[in-house]
């Protein structure tokens, strides 16, 4: 089949990546330099599986800056575009999505309309009024960053908005395209898939804070985080995932999905006391390693990292952020992040030398390495496991 994929972020390219094994697939995206590399087979983003299938496999896959040659034989049309969260409205950002509906119609108005960027619950049959155009439906994506092509190739289950033909077509090039043997495939309608999307996000945010509260409880008391963890995640119903302390969620999917799911609950007035806590949490926890970092009284503070995961190149809505803004009026701080390109970081100077972080009185590592062995006695970190 001819696809045409809208936007090549770390969603957008493993998708073409994965549906361009066994289809002709054009990859459709505004930055030139990102169009190049990609015709280059080079990877734009951090992503393992997508460097390797670029140098290995042989993929029917073109990127291209024309939206016309993008669109105008593509049988299926994939939407990928970025949908910031605006605190403003309470609203997802969606103008990318319509921008591109807009085009595909009047280019190809036979086309078939996939939604895979994050959207509001209600979103799809809304537009699809608004347009006038049925051929949409909304298709789920639940990727990690720098992961992204791992968890296409082995899904932990496809979910597909729409109950049709076309759709079973769709969900078939998913899973033709993914190495696991067996996939749960689940048809459902656009509103109930969006509801899935986001409280499967807000699911995992609410562990995120759980586990980060426990530490803060743990070390406010001078407790063993890690004991209390694993004797409680030995409970099977648990389980020993995803509960590793950090200094907040944050990342490209759960700040923004928990607020979005957030403002559902109260434009149409629903009771809810979780959904709120769960954002609160989070603010709190980066309020509370803030404060435990000036409770030490440093002069100068090094930030090891900004990404929020190892294998990752984005971040963008890194927790770390917020604490460093918190941590800003009172303290000289410097950056170490050897994939940052800016020498600066809102007025905050950015590193790729470790050895700078050596002058630091405390060092703040979400996540901490090998390298970090050297200056563990000025880390300042709540990772106890060593991994994501």
């Amino acid at each position: 089949m001819k696809i045409a994929i809208a936007g090549t972020g770390y969603v957008g390219l493993s998708n073409a990546v994965l549906l361009s094994q066994n289809n002709e697939v054009m990859a459709l995206d505004i930055v030139p330099e990102k169009v190049k590399l990609i015709n280059q087979r080079i990877s734009p983003i951090e992503d393992k599986e997508i460097t390797e299938f670029f140098q290995n496999k042989d993929l029917n896959l073109k990127a291209t800056l024309d939206k016309n040659e993008a669109y105008e034989s593509a049988e299926y049309v994939v939407i990928a575009t970025p949908t910031d969260y605006d605190p403003i409205t309470n609203y997802f950002n969606t103008k990318s999505i319509e921008n591109v509906i807009k085009d595909v119609i009047e280019i190809n108005p036979k086309a078939t309309i996939v939604i895979r960027s994050t959207i509001p619950i209600g979103y799809t049959e809304k537009i699809k009024k608004e347009f006038n155009y049925k051929n949409i439906f909304f298709v789920p994506e639940f990727l990690r960053e720098g992961k992204a092509l791992y968890d296409s190739l082995y899904p932990s289950r496809i979910i597909v908005g729409e109950k049709s033909t076309r759709a079973e077509i769709f969900a078939n090039l998913l899973r033709d395209g993914a190495f696991k043997e067996t996939i749960p495939i689940l048809y459902t309608n656009n509103t109930e898939a969006e509801a899935i999307k986001l409280f499967a996000n807000t699911y995992l945010a609410m562990r995120v804070a759980f586990f980060n509260e426990l530490d803060t409880f743990a070390e406010s008391k001078n407790l063993n985080t890690k004991d209390i963890v694993e004797g409680i995640c030995l409970d099977p119903r648990i389980g020993m995932h995803y509960n590793n302390p950090s200094f907040g969620y944050g990342g490209y999917c759960l700040p923004k999905d928990t607020k979005q799911l957030l403002a559902n609950y109260t434009i149409d007035n629903i009771p809810q006391k979780l959904i709120e806590a769960i954002v609160e949490s989070n603010v709190l926890r980066k309020e509370y390693i803030a404060k435990r970092i000036l409770d030490k009284k440093p002069k100068k503070v090094g930030i090891y990292r900004l990404i929020m995961k190892a294998g990752s190149d984005n971040f963008r809505s890194s927790a770390i952020f917020d604490v460093i803004n918190m941590l800003k009026p009172f303290v000289e701080i410097i950056i170490y992040e050897p994939v940052a390109k800016e020498k600066e970081i809102d007025g905050i100077a950015v590193t790729n030398d470790l050895k700078e972080l050596e002058k630091c009185d405390v060092i703040l590592a979400n996540r901490i390495e090998d390298e970090l062995e050297k200056l563990k006695d000025k880390v300042y970190t709540r990772d106890i496991f060593g991994r994501d």
